[in-house]
């Protein structure tokens, strides 16, 4: 079969790559066209435009670039018309990947979406064009499934794609990486997120805290679209503190404990067994507009898919260095709250990968969909 598939970020590439993979034992003459990037590249697919021309982040940037934008999607369409695919398989990306569904739909395509918008959080109205467009959705979070019954529409729930990635990562020697390998101290990881604004509000306050904690090494994973003179101007009033680049997992196998900011980064610490602090601090207009608008518990992953708060979240007023000291020396010297961190870890990790690995679940289910619309 053909299979034509859309994603526009890098966490897009790296599943889409993982998907594409699984695809091939399914379907041995599977055939990809995608927008995409270098992992789905190396995995099999004929990339049409790199996501690293797709990323347009924020009100502003999307304005300035609205005649790229629309020139993508006028492009995208002629060029899934002339693939001519049996299956168009959208990875996330909503803001993109929902017009092409709806343009999609009238051209009789099987739609097919792998990693649902986060509606349950916020734009919960983008359900009815899901519902109206999308012929199979594969969900990654166990709630979702729940949720979207509310709507009455049935989804799959197939995993979370990040335990394989994790699972295949961990295997790696931890002293494969000198910069981290030859540190004495115990590490404490600092992720404090990857765009500027939200960087510049919380790790200057993650950072004060390693001033209580000198027999530990903090070390600041840096985002890789930020420049180190960025960091500098934060990091040189702490001279024992450390940074890497690009290297975010490879020190959360080395991390003891870490302070993390809240999104997707929660969820890879907790996969890689590391007890952490969830960080999160906004704007005081932009915290009270996500307040009115995010209709969640939680903020972290961990705890939404838990449905409990297994990680202390620390948000915007309670985001101090004091309340972190507090909550940081919990989790390294409280052996009661080591060993339950431990066993909800144990628990996710089980809820996530039930089935196998989400690329695998996932391919079944789309092979299994297109069977089903052929028969």
């Amino acid at each position: 079969m053909k299979y034509y598939i859309i994603a526009g970020e890098a966490s897009g590439d790296l599943h889409g790559s993982n998907l594409i993979k699984a695809l091939k034992k399914t379907d041995h003459n599977a055939e990809f066209r995608a927008w995409g990037g270098d992992m789905m590249q190396a995995a099999g697919a004929e990339i049409v435009k790199h996501y690293r021309d797709l990323a347009f982040m924020g009100f502003a940037e999307v304005v300035m670039n609205l005649h790229t934008i629309l020139n993508n999607l006028s492009f995208c369409k002629k060029d899934i018309l002339n693939y001519k695919p049996d299956a168009l398989i959208l990875i996330d990306y909503p803001g993109f990947n929902l017009r092409i569904a709806r343009w999609a739909k009238t051209q009789g395509l099987k739609i097919i979406y792998y990693i649902s918008p986060q509606v349950w959080a916020w734009k919960e109205n983008r359900v009815k064009t899901i519902k109206e467009c999308v012929d199979e959705m594969l969900v990654i979070l166990p709630f979702e499934k729940a949720f979207y019954q509310k709507w009455h529409y049935d989804v799959t729930y197939v995993g979370h794609p990040l335990v394989e990635v994790i699972d295949e990562y961990s295997k790696k020697d931890a002293s494969e990486n000198s910069i981290l390998s030859s540190i004495q101290k115990p590490i404490i990881a600092l992720l404090p997120g990857s765009r500027k604004q939200e960087i510049l509000k919380k790790l200057p306050v993650m950072l004060e805290v390693s001033r209580h904690f000198t027999n530990y090494q903090f070390v600041v994973a840096k985002a890789p679209g930020q420049d180190d003179s960025f960091y500098n101007e934060l990091l040189n009033q702490y001279p024992d503190v450390k940074s890497v680049s690009g290297k975010t997992y490879d020190l959360l196998l080395h991390a003891k404990a870490a302070l993390v900011t809240s999104g997707t980064a929660t969820l890879e610490t907790a996969l890689f067994s590391v007890p952490e602090v969830v960080c999160y601090k906004g704007s005081p207009i932009s915290y009270a507009i996500a307040k009115r608008v995010i209709k969640i518990k939680y903020i972290s992953l961990v705890n939404l898919i838990m449905d409990k708060p297994v990680v202390k979240e620390l948000i915007q007023h309670d985001l101090t260095t004091a309340n972190i000291i507090t909550e940081l020396r919990d989790i390294l010297y409280n052996p009661v709250r080591i060993e339950q961190l431990k066993t909800d870890y144990r628990q996710l990790r089980d809820i996530l990968s039930r089935g196998g690995h989400a690329s695998d679940n996932a391919a079944r289910a789309i092979s299994s969909f297109l069977q089903g619309e052929q028969s």
